[in-house]
């Protein structure tokens, strides 16, 4: 899979993977690495969508049937692309899952889906929970999970009723959720990185020392 890479400055605590949005590519979320890791700690990785499509650019899966139901046959089509793609790239278990928009549609899919193996934690910007026909999610498999969620109270996109709902849902079932809500629209809030990176770095902490 093509894929951004920003290594780690020594030896990688963990990884961060971010899935990008619609419409853009591997290198979008780059600064958002950079900025969510900034002493280098972590290997990022920011893979590409498989799909081209209108208005351009790189997709993760093809047209919403209605706001939050992906198209199911991309939807499989990228999930059974990334969850090969993780299990042959990365140590899941000190790996945390992001992404923006379609890209944390998919990193809740992977972090949460049944039969997958649960990463370190989700981070999801801008997003919702999927429902597709035959993908089920396994909560009860990911309580004490860590989940960060953030977004917009003003987003156009993915209204923030989206944001609130995967919260009440995943806190429900017994997941850590941290919640941020950020007056801003369909964006990543640069005013809510430090709380963040806070997240990361207690979800991935430093390794002792040899």
């Amino acid at each position: 899979m093509i894929h951004g890479a920003r290594p780690a400055a020594r030896g990688a605590d963990g990884t961060l993977v971010l899935l990008h949005g619609r419409a853009t590519d591997e290198h979008d979320l780059l600064r958002v690495v950079d900025a969510l890791d900034p002493e280098r700690r972590l290997d990022g990785l920011t893979p590409r969508g498989p799909f081209t499509l209108p208005p351009g650019g790189y997709h993760w899966y093809g047209p919403v049937v209605r706001l939050g139901v992906p198209n199911k046959e991309t939807f499989e089509q990228s999930f059974a692309l990334l969850s090969e793609w993780l299990d042959a790239t990365v140590d899941l278990e000190r790996t945390v899952l992001g992404g923006f928009s379609q890209g944390s549609v998919m990193a809740y899919a992977l972090g949460l889906g049944a039969g997958r193996p649960a990463p370190a934690g989700v981070l999801a910007m801008s997003g919702f929970i999927p429902v597709v026909e035959g993908f089920e999610l396994d909560l009860e498999g990911r309580r004490g999970l860590p989940v960060a969620i953030a977004h917009g109270t003003h987003d156009p996109v993915i209204t923030v009723q989206f944001g609130r709902e995967a919260r009440d849902r995943l806190s429900a079932a017994g997941l850590d959720v941290l919640y941020r809500e950020s007056p801003i629209g369909h964006g990543v809030d640069p005013r809510g990185i430090d709380e963040l990176r806070a997240w990361l770095a207690r979800t991935l902490p430093a390794r002792a020392a040899a």
